[in-house]
């Protein structure tokens, strides 16, 4: 691709396994998402739910739908994402990241956990497009996502999509206590996030646990941390919102695109 054609890093919040059945506004704007940038040619993954101590990219050619989640609708459990794999860009991954200093192992058979396949599901529902996923860290914070990230910038001139999953409040423990009025404090972090992404403030955002509300809004790193890979990936531009809302009272669905 040429830089006039170069895809964006973009940042989803992914919400409850159920979202392909939800009638929300956030599975609507997935629905639709494919059409605001050009076809890619593979995506890479990135979601909160495969953790690892270091980073390891799958190079599975035919990825598996994993059902990682119990206590759901048999319907959930039926459904299937069989995208091919990615071999090839796992392996430009892998080169991306030791070519920088970073280690990065790869993981023959590893498929797609429901961060990954439950948007694509929406987003490319004919699963005709290569896919891969990257996992997160373990053992690593906003800043050490940020630098996985920074290494990613040449996919995107090489027709990738980098596609990172997580939730932008994500507070299982304010799950349904008001489904129709988020919590003050759930607010108040997804307009302070908004405000920093759209305004470029790394350090803001890197030091967000500072903030009375970002434990509140975060009780464990999972679900922000695929955010700061895809800010990463965005090379320093400023992201633009392309969605914002909640859903069950408690998982703020915002997405975001640096482009």
């Amino acid at each position: 691709m040429t830089a006039a054609t170069t895809l964006p890093s973009v940042f989803l919040s992914h919400g409850s396994p159920l979202l392909p059945f939800e009638d929300i506004p956030a599975r609507g704007f997935m629905a639709g998402l494919a059409k605001i940038w050009p076809r890619p040619g593979a995506i890479l993954s990135v979601s909160a739910h495969w953790q690892l101590p270091a980073p390891t990219v799958s190079a599975a050619p035919a990825p598996e739908t994993i059902h990682d989640f119990y206590g759901f609708p048999d319907e959930l459990y039926r459904l299937r994402y069989p995208a091919p794999g990615a071999p090839a860009l796992a392996h430009r991954v892998e080169a991306l990241l030791r070519g920088v200093g970073l280690t990065c192992a790869v993981d023959p058979g590893r498929g797609l956990d429901h961060g990954a396949w439950n948007p694509l599901l929406l987003i490319y529902p004919a699963a005709d497009i290569p896919v891969t996923q990257l996992s997160i860290l373990s053992n690593g914070g906003p800043a050490a996502h940020l630098a996985l990230g920074r290494a990613l910038v040449p996919l995107r001139q090489e027709g990738v999509l980098v596609l990172a999953s997580g939730g932008v409040v994500h507070s299982l423990r304010q799950f349904h206590v008001d489904r129709e009025r988020p919590a003050d404090w759930a607010v108040s972090f997804e307009r302070w996030l908004a405000q920093a992404i759209e305004s470029g403030d790394e350090a803001a955002m890197l030091d967000y646990r500072a903030r009375p509300d970002g434990p509140l809004a975060h009780p464990t790193d999972d679900h922000i941390l695929p955010l700061f890979v895809a800010l990463g990936a965005g090379a320093g531009v400023k992201g633009r919102a392309l969605h914002r809302g909640f859903a069950h009272g408690s998982l703020g669905m915002a997405a975001y695109a640096w482009e």
